[in-house]
């Protein structure tokens, strides 16, 4: 059959068909997911050997470059506190940890941080937040953010200007309904930046203006979703013409 034919030059050029039997095929595929189960499970054990950035189970490096087992590793430290910390340490921001159920009250708070800043990047404020939301703000500063400010105004960013993380309330202020991820410090609400310069980029101002600031802005949030299961930002609805919303829910949203 034409499907299990594939196409090949001889030494004169011409194009010629090799087929491949039925049984060939049959066991190919899986031949080639024992394969893979074999290999995954000679890293997992430590059997074979890999650079810690190609090993999907070892720890996150917040200092490393990103490649496509990044958000793999990201996902996992929502289940794997002491290996969220372990990250964390390596990120050069400052923090300290929270006990959990020490705030919270009808919210109760676990796995959390309170972050005073993410290291050259300075904060509006220190906000309480979940490990693996503190994790993907460093990622997010450092992949996107930062590089973004260079492309469009060959400056730094030296602060974040945010309105808070925590707020014990169901989405939107609804008396009824599902919690928001800022009920659990699983969320940043983030309002602009200020350059090295001086120069500040206010979302609520900047969005919707035709100039580089506006472009800059677009390009972070796109960047973002490399970092966050869920970006929001002005073009989302009215309720966040002034911000972008970033969390690390189990869904996911990206505009």
């Amino acid at each position: 059959m034409d499907r299990h034919r594939l196409t090949c030059g001889d030494r004169n050029g011409t194009k010629q068909r090799a087929e491949l039997s039925p049984v060939t095929m049959r066991w190919f595929f899986p031949g080639v997911f024992i394969l893979g189960a074999v290999l995954a499970i000679g890293v997992w054990r430590g059997l074979m050997p890999v650079p810690p950035e190609w090993n999907p189970w070892a720890p996150l490096d917040l200092r490393g470059e990103e490649n496509f087992l990044t958000w793999f590793k990201l996902k996992r430290l929502a289940r794997d506190p002491p290996l969220c910390a372990a990250a964390l340490s390596t990120a050069g921001m400052r923090y300290s940890p929270v006990p959990n159920g020490a705030i919270g009250g009808k919210c109760p708070l676990e796995n959390v941080v309170r972050i005073d800043d993410l290291g050259p990047v300075h904060l509006s404020g220190s906000f309480l937040s979940t490990c693996p939301l503190a994790a993907a703000l460093v990622l997010f500063t450092r992949h996107t953010l930062e590089p973004e400010a260079r492309a469009h105004f060959g400056q730094e960013v030296v602060e974040l200007d945010h309105l808070g993380s925590y707020a014990c309330r169901n989405v939107y202020n609804r008396p009824q309904g599902r919690l928001s991820q800022h009920a659990g410090a699983n969320a940043l609400d983030v309002s602009g930046f200020r350059l090295g310069n001086g120069t500040r980029i206010v979302i609520s101002r900047d969005w919707e203006v035709d100039d580089e600031r506006s472009k800059f802005l677009h390009d972070v949030a796109r960047g973002a979703c490399r970092s966050f299961s869920v970006v929001l930002t002005p073009d989302y609805n009215a309720a966040h013409h002034n911000h972008f919303h970033l969390d690390m829910s189990p869904f996911w949203y990206c505009p």
